[in-house]
């Protein structure tokens, strides 16, 4: 086609439609083909050219015009557009551009560019991907990984700077579309490198974001947030940054998503016990007490410490670790300053919630310096390291985050040992007497258990000269808190029962047979729960009244060996006498069951007395 307007083409296809003479309305229209076969002028001028036709042929309404742009220029996509917008009806293409030379104008590219801006191409290719499989079968030509929208990289940012941008887009968008949501209105796209939501040509965002060597922090948080859930702190960022590209510089290739969140799970020991540092938090528990250096006022009241007491895998030895602070982590690390000469101090934390409703988590994030130093200087240090946690207590998300850092921290540092077959005297710790407990018999003693039984051990070894074997002190317990052995004093025995859940206050009510003294007794009773309503029950007997002081518990073993473990102890009142108190410990597959069994125990050491 000439790049002039031509007046012969015009007065050719006039009389061709005079000859033919059906030319209608509707469907009934002729169609008049204008091509640019060999593409040899701008678009703007095929553009040109079409408009003058339009407005030149005579009865326009029963003329569709065909455009046919082919792309030797490169250019095919704009001719067709402008063309488009000059008047023309409809498009010949190909599916991917294929065609003679450089190919005709390709169909999808079109159709989805006018999809981006609004305007529906009555195509679909909502499954992108199937379409190619049969176009890249049939003509046995592959698809570029960069052709719009259906390469391979079409939606992918390897920049610093893009993936930044993309990030941020991404996180402003989720507040947009919540917003919109909330006011029943549309939730459209806008997302900066990204003219089209991918989701809507059948594609993920699986590689939306792809590292290499010139990557940037951005996209690699982007990745961490997209497949753990975790929105890093800036600081974190840099610091994980460095190690990408450590190992991308290294090993000179991409970064796949995979091989990010690895290299994230083992540098932070996050997630699975296969990334477990030397330190993992088996269990624990924060109380507070009142600071002994201040005191409150009727406005002000008196600041408390938080103590901690936990149980810590410490090279695969369990340890019983106890500390205080002024919140739970620096009780944390107290209490490994404490046991394992480990001190450090938390220079930034922070935290986010993963998750909705009854699932939601808590991360924790924790950038730790080395101890010793003053805060001026702590603020100043270069050397630090970051950890992370994730937890349904904040609290528990917080020590893991802690953990996290100092296992990074520590590295292959030689850390003190637990000695367990030293014998345990006067001078032993209490925390070794726990520890000695837990490794054995894997009990997770309360912390005023620990105190009532290292008294115990320490009349023991006044008993035998200062000295107190292991298998001894094993002993000891299992003697002192009859633990898996029958009580040869044992005034009562629960043997049978039944627990039924009454209304809906949860108030339970209580039905058992016991040996009391010997003799049979059937016995009922009711209680906010099924350890008040035992002990209803045990009052309903007694002189005296019987009141659970501390209740724990925790489980044992793993699978469909796991048990249930109770620690309780009673606080034993009669007029005129002082209050006895004591402990009893029990396991059931039943946690209700052990409990039961656990307040008996303890009731059959404080010399009850029955009811004349």
């Amino acid at each position: 086609m000439s790049t002039q307007p031509s007046t012969e083409l015009g007065s050719m296809c006039e009389a061709v439609k005079a000859a033919w003479g059906k030319a209608g309305t509707g469907d009934e229209r002729i169609i008049f083909n204008l091509p640019a076969t060999v593409e040899i002028a701008p678009p703007n001028h095929y553009a040109d050219q079409v408009e003058y036709f339009c407005q030149h042929i005579s009865e326009r309404e029963k003329i569709a015009i065909s455009l046919h742009p082919h792309n030797d220029r490169g250019q095919g996509m704009a001719a067709a557009e402008l063309a488009l917008l000059a008047g023309g009806d409809r498009v010949e293409g190909c599916l991917f551009g294929n065609g003679e030379r450089t190919g005709n104008v390709d169909l999808v590219n079109l159709a989805l560019n006018f999809y981006t801006q609004g305007v529906s191409p009555n195509l679909d290719f909502s499954d992108i991907q199937s379409v190619i499989e049969v176009v890249t079968a049939c003509n046995e030509l592959p698809i570029h990984p960069r052709h719009p929208y259906a390469g391979e990289l079409v939606f992918t940012a390897f920049s610093g700077s893009h993936q930044d941008a993309i990030k941020k887009g991404f996180e402003a968008q989720r507040i947009r579309h919540a917003e919109a949501a909330k006011k029943g209105e549309l939730q459209y796209w806008d997302i900066p490198y990204l003219p089209i939501d991918p989701a809507d040509i059948g594609c993920t965002y699986e590689a939306v974001i792809r590292v290499n060597a010139q990557s940037g922090k951005a996209g690699i948080a982007y990745l961490v947030q997209q497949h753990l859930g975790l929105d890093l702190p800036r600081k974190m960022q840099v610091a994980f940054y460095q190690v990408v590209q450590d190992i991308a510089d290294r090993e000179a290739r991409e970064m796949r998503p995979e091989d990010i969140t690895t290299a994230f799970r083992e540098t932070y020991h996050f997630g699975s016990s296969k990334y477990e540092g030397r330190l993992v938090l088996k269990s624990f528990k924060i109380s507070s007490e009142p600071s002994p250096d201040t005191t409150g006022s009727d406005e002000q009241p008196a600041d408390e410490r938080r103590l901690f007491d936990g149980t810590i895998s410490v090279d695969g030895a369990l340890r019983v670790m106890r500390g205080d602070g002024n919140g739970p982590l620096s009780a944390l690390l107290d209490a490994l300053r404490t046991h394992l000469d480990i001190d450090f101090i938390i220079r930034e934390y922070a935290e986010h919630s993963i998750g909705e409703g009854s699932n939601v988590k808590a991360a924790s994030y924790v950038e730790l310096v080395r101890g010793g130093q003053d805060i001026k200087d702590a603020r100043k240090a270069t050397e630090s390291w970051w950890g992370v946690g994730v937890d349904s207590d904040i609290a528990g998300s917080g020590l893991r985050a802690v953990l996290s850092a100092v296992n990074s921290a520590i590295g292959d540092r030689e850390l003190p040992e637990l000695k367990l077959n030293v014998g345990f005297n006067a001078k032993s710790a209490q925390s070794d007497v726990a520890n000695a407990i837990l490794n054995s018999l894997q009990l997770e003693l309360p912390r005023r258990l620990q105190g009532s039984f290292f008294e115990v051990v320490q009349r023991a070894a006044r008993g035998t000269g200062g000295e107190l074997s292991y298998s001894d002190l094993i002993k000891v317990f299992r003697e002192t808190y009859n633990y898996e052995q029958p009580d040869p004093n044992a005034k009562i025995q629960l043997k049978k029962f039944k627990m039924k859940s009454v209304g809906d206050n949860g108030h339970k009510n209580f039905s058992g047979q016991f040996i009391w003294d010997g003799q049979p007794r059937d016995l009922t009773g009711q209680g906010n729960g099924s350890l008040s309503a035992i002990l209803t029950v045990l009052n309903s007997q007694i002189d005296g009244t019987l009141s659970v002081r501390e209740y724990a518990e925790h489980s044992i073993g793993e699978g469909s060996d796991v048990q249930a473990v109770s620690y309780v102890e009673l606080a034993y009142n009669v007029e005129g006498q002082k209050r006895r108190t004591a402990w009893g410990i029990a396991t059931d597959t039943d946690i209700t069951a052990s409990g039961l069994r656990a307040a008996v125990s303890a009731a059959n050491k404080l010399g009850i007395v029955q009811k004349q």
